[in-house]
């Protein structure tokens, strides 16, 4: 297997929060692909980039950086095939940590998606009845199914 040699990423600026940076071969630079002030849904995005990225046959090297004592810290930032393939479990909690922000923003892509089938089908006055369903839907439909939820809605509105 041939490895590409590759410059080491360079430590992002401002002040320290997660930042993790895309190998970029085609332009032989770093690029920041995402970055939160939460580890999270860094790593969410990683994993996301991770698989859409070996799908196409591409090499995905990233680089991650976070706050570790006031300072910027490198952290390992692997990818694997086993992580992208299934979520992990999510470890169990004593308690609220850190907002949930991943998952307001998850459900906000759910939503999104789903409004903008009913919007190619032909539906944008949705009544109070219209938003309960689409929240149901996003509240208990994960992504995947959401969008071929609204590729039937798009295709019915063709």
């Amino acid at each position: 297997m041939e490895t590409t040699v590759r410059p080491p990423s360079p430590q992002p600026g401002g002040a320290p929060r997660w930042v993790a940076l895309y190998h970029r071969a085609s332009s032989v630079s770093w690029e920041v692909c995402a970055e939160s002030p939460h580890r999270a849904p860094v790593q969410y995005a990683l994993g996301e980039m991770a698989q859409t990225v070996r799908a196409r046959g591409g090499e995905f090297a990233v680089s991650l950086w976070g706050p570790k004592d006031g300072a910027w810290q490198r952290f390992d930032a692997t990818v694997t095939r086993a992580e992208t393939a299934a979520p992990a479990p999510a470890p169990p909690t004593d308690g609220p940590k850190e907002p949930s922000v991943l998952a307001e923003r998850m459900d906000s892509r759910r939503r999104q998606v789903l409004l903008a089938g009913l919007g190619k089908a032909g539906l944008f006055d949705l009544a109070p009845d219209d938003e309960a369903a689409v929240q149901a839907l996003v509240e208990r439909l994960d992504e995947t199914t959401v969008r071929r939820v609204a590729q039937w809605l798009a295709a019915a509105g063709s």
